[in-house]
């Protein structure tokens, strides 16, 4: 079936790639059309999984070069700017917590403290979920890490496969709206969303403006989920076996203390950037070279440039390439008058619910968030450009309609990476379940949150 699959990806991928290019589009470039074919074949490879994402990306960027739909300069531009150094940064940061043994002494200090019941479970995922997203800027390292702590959980309560699959789910699924909160929760999305807007938005900044809103989107998830997936037995959590495992970490190594002090030093760097100007791409990147240095460092060693993963890094570049190839071949704009309604509503609550409604729709078609984040956001900015609102506005509208949705496990990486017994124990079907169900949600926060609010701080 797996194989099928992919067959049927690759063929369908480079139809829409050939088709495009033999249609007569009105008003497209044959630059802006190459764009647009290439583009979608690649959306639909990553769709279907037809091979690792990294091999579709770098076949994208390397097709753009050579039919010479945009010069190398521009895609590869990514490169010249931080949010790359930011990911190898972060990847290697959230590998100094995992290596050094401090992810888990909180994870087991907190189970210990405030684990009891199924019910405190699942509410001591979104917490340790919260915690590390300020520590661990990706939210896979997180993610594996709670669910290494919940796998023993799970196996001290001798919990039955069906509620264990719920637990699962929970860690995966409470990545997805507290990475939103802090700019650095989730270095990869965020980061490309801060970009699409234009504009500078500090680590303090973000969290003014999409803290208060992705923290109730995370309460609301995990009421969800308490409500939606009930537990079939009552759970039993041995404490005393807990602190067993607690103890066999031993007393706090001086790797930990190191580790503790480059952590504090980053996050005071990256909540401060707007005072000392530093983007925290580059403070990310500096304070993960600085860790693996003698006698400041040595938390970081050369092996753990193996936890950097050149495909991440090859589909960031891709993600992000499709917008500014976009702009510069009129692909983006062909978009924008092609697709997006003629007429702009003035009532704010209606226009935050048509680019909610829109970012959707175009997400459960593409599949990706960092593709939406490419085509979409370009598209509804130079749609909602005549009112005059913030281009900040209209991009975190769009980047929280896309970012707190799925339907299935391929729509949102958070929830992907955990599918399967050998991950987050859940399948497809308890993720459909909880997506249909956010589909409610994301209107709650963006028409009924975010508007509001934002109009009360002054940004709509």
């Amino acid at each position: 079936m797996s194989k099928n699959k992919s067959l049927i990806g690759l063929i369908s991928g480079i139809f829409v790639a050939v088709l495009i290019n033999m249609l007569s589009l009105e008003g497209l470039s044959p630059q802006g059309k190459m764009c647009l074919g290439l583009t979608l074949m690649t959306v639909v490879f990553w769709a279907f999984q037809i091979v690792q994402s990294g091999y579709a990306s770098g076949l994208y960027l390397a097709l753009l070069v050579i039919f010479k739909v945009a010069e190398p300069d521009v895609v590869f531009s990514p490169w010249l700017g931080s949010t790359i150094y930011l990911v190898i940064g972060a990847y290697l940061i959230a590998s100094a917590v995992k290596s050094s043994g401090l992810g888990e002494r909180i994870a087991y200090a907190f189970i210990i403290k405030f684990v009891n019941s199924y019910r405190s479970i699942i509410i001591s995922i979104f917490f340790l979920t919260f915690i590390l997203s300020v520590l661990i800027p990706h939210p896979w390292p997180r993610a594996f890490l709670i669910m290494s702590v919940m796998s023993v959980v799970i196996k001290n309560a001798k919990i039955p496969k069906e509620d264990a699959s719920k637990i699962g789910l929970a860690v995966f699924a409470s990545a997805v709206p507290v990475s939103m909160i802090f700019l650095t929760g989730d270095s990869v999305i965020n980061t490309l969303a801060v970009q699409a807007t234009g504009e500078s938005i500090s680590w303090l900044k973000w969290f003014v403006y999409m803290g208060p809103p992705n923290i109730i989107s995370s309460i609301i998830t995990c009421a969800l989920i308490l409500i939606l997936f009930k537990p079939t037995a009552e759970v039993t959590v041995n404490k005393n076996e807990m602190k067993e495992k607690l103890s066999t970490l031993g007393p706090v190594s001086v790797k930990e203390k190191r580790t503790i002090v480059w952590l504090s030093i980053s996050v005071v760097l990256w909540m401060t950037d707007s005072i000392h100007g530093v983007n925290i791409g580059w403070i990310t990147l500096l304070i993960a070279m600085l860790m693996s240095f003698p006698v400041i460092g040595e938390v970081l060693t050369p092996k753990q440039w193996g936890e950097v993963p050149v495909y991440v890094l090859l589909f960031l570049t891709a993600a992000m390439t499709i917008g500014r190839v976009g702009g510069v071949t009129g692909m983006n704009a062909w978009i924008a008058e092609t697709i997006l309604p003629s007429s702009i509503p003035s009532n704010p609550f209606v226009l935050a619910f048509i680019i909610s409604l829109i970012s959707m729709v175009i997400h459960m078609a593409l599949g990706s968030v960092i593709a939406v984040i490419g085509i979409a956001i370009p598209a509804l900015l130079i749609f909602t450009e005549p009112m005059g609102i913030s281009p900040i506005v209209t991009t975190l509208l769009v980047y929280t309609s896309i970012g707190i949705h799925y339907i299935l496990p391929f729509h949102h990486l958070d929830v992907l990476v955990g599918l399967g017994e050998e991950n987050g124990l859940y399948t497809q079907k308890e993720v459909m379940r909880l997506g249909i169900y956010l589909t409610m949600v994301v209107f709650i926060i963006t028409v009924l949150v975010e508007v509001p609010y934002w109009r009360m701080i002054g940004l709509f």
